[in-house]
């Protein structure tokens, strides 16, 4: 199935839309202001919370906790890497990898070797905005949520990771 991730402009926090490859809106993300640390929620159209990204402080390379329906479900660290990022993500039921280009813009996600998801972001937009590719066989939620992680990482002027 294929996403589209647009950051909202004008907006007080991170808050992004999600759309399905039809231009239906299918989640909404909102980020606290005045927090230590990125904190985001995405809900579904019905408002019902799904999942919270939590930023851990105080590391030397970003780290993340998503939780899911209220359980921890994966953490995200981004490894040491000098032209291309990277980053282990160790799931509850799996471990999976993303791996990025030299320009951070374009990503494949891994699952136990095998692609689970692909990324792109736009060259040229007024927000952030980013294309994502994901396997039948995947979550969608759960791999939306590793594309807000990584955006928050590598290209959100406002985080808090040093």
């Amino acid at each position: 199935m294929r996403y589209a991730v647009r950051q909202k402009i004008f907006s007080f926090g991170d808050n992004f839309t999600i759309r399905d490859e039809n231009g239906n809106d299918c989640y909404m993300v909102k980020g606290k202001v005045f927090t230590f640390g990125d904190k985001l929620r995405i809900f579904d159209m019905q408002g019902n919370e799904l999942v919270y990204i939590e930023q851990k402080l105080f590391r030397f390379l970003p780290e993340y906790k998503i939780y899911y329906l209220g359980q921890l479900y994966a953490t995200v660290k981004k490894e040491f890497t000098l032209f291309r990022p990277r980053f282990q993500i160790n799931g509850v039921h799996a471990q999976y990898r993303a791996e990025g280009n030299f320009w951070a813009m374009d990503f494949n996600i891994l699952r136990d070797g095998r692609l689970a998801a692909q990324v792109s972001k736009r060259w040229f937009a007024w927000a952030d905005t980013y294309g994502v590719d994901i396997s039948n066989e995947e979550d969608p939620v759960f791999m939306l949520a590793l594309v807000i992680v990584l955006d928050q990482v590598l290209h959100d002027n406002n985080h808090n990771n040093g």
